[in-house]
């Protein structure tokens, strides 16, 4: 079965300010969901995402089915494409799983509002109903 290709990402939010706004349109489409790629196989890719206080990783877009594993605890916001804006606290441990039929998908910042480091795991699943998106060769581990 061929997979999905996401080719039309949808505009931000018009209520947003515009410095979410323009991030927004630059990162519809990112595939760098972590700071930086630490593992590929044909199967998954393993991400490392670590935000110091105040620390943001910019909009990105989940088109993969995923998990995330808290390795520390702490407090996050995240703005979401419809809008929504979440604030979450973490445990070490917290997990969660997420799935994309074809031509879904998720795109979101994320943001530590705590006083702790923020640590997270990300594991895609390269077999999924839509086809992975690009990766700048930045994300990759040196």
């Amino acid at each position: 079965m061929a997979k999905r290709i996401i080719a039309h990402w949808p505009a931000p939010p018009a209520d947003w300010p515009e410095h979410l706004r323009r991030d927004f349109v630059d990162g519809a489409g990112r595939g760098q969901v972590g700071s930086r790629l630490v593992s590929e196989t044909e199967r998954v890719r393993v991400w490392a995402l670590s935000l110091k206080p105040g620390e943001r990783i910019g909009f990105h877009s989940h088109v993969l089915d995923y998990f995330w594993t808290a390795v520390t605890g702490g407090r996050a916001r995240s703005h979401y494409a419809d809008g929504r804006i979440v604030e979450v606290s973490y445990e070490p441990g917290d997990t969660k799983h997420h799935s994309f039929p074809a031509g879904e998908f998720m795109i979101h910042d994320l943001e530590n509002i705590g006083e702790t480091e923020l640590i997270f795991t990300t594991v895609e699943f390269l077999d999924g109903a839509n086809a992975p998106l690009a990766m700048p060769d930045a994300a990759r581990r040196d």
